[in-house]
């Protein structure tokens, strides 16, 4: 869609932090975070809501491999999800540390260089 905002991040038309990407899915911090390492998880195709992608089994998958990285970079158990699409009309889900994780929360570099180092550790 070309007036989607996550699809031209999806395109590399805007700048984003990712941390992690696979053929059909893409994370990325999100610019107004809830809390460090706040997480947007999209798929790369355009779809308006969550229940619109097939396979949703495979977006479920990705969501878990990013919310476990995040427990261990941000040493947080609790980690929260919010499915969303009211905002940007393209399917995302949020996954973001308890409010009361330690750090800065628009530390993009380091808060998506702790959460690649951890899902490459695994």
């Amino acid at each position: 869609m070309d007036d989607c905002i996550f699809c031209k991040i999806v395109k590399g038309e805007i700048p984003s932090h990712k941390v992690y990407e696979d053929n059909d899915f893409l994370a990325f911090l999100d610019i107004n975070p809830r809390s460090p390492g706040h997480t947007l998880v999209i798929p790369k195709k355009h779809y308006r809501w969550v229940w619109d992608v097939p396979n949703i089994g495979k977006y479920f998958e990705a969501t878990s491999k990013i919310a476990k990285a995040q427990q261990k970079a941000f040493g947080n158990e609790a980690i929260w999800s919010r499915i969303m699409g009211d905002e940007v009309p393209h399917a995302h889900i949020w996954i973001f540390p308890h409010a009361d994780t330690k750090g800065d929360k628009k530390d993009f570099e380091g808060n998506r260089e702790k959460i690649k180092a951890s899902l490459s550790s695994k």
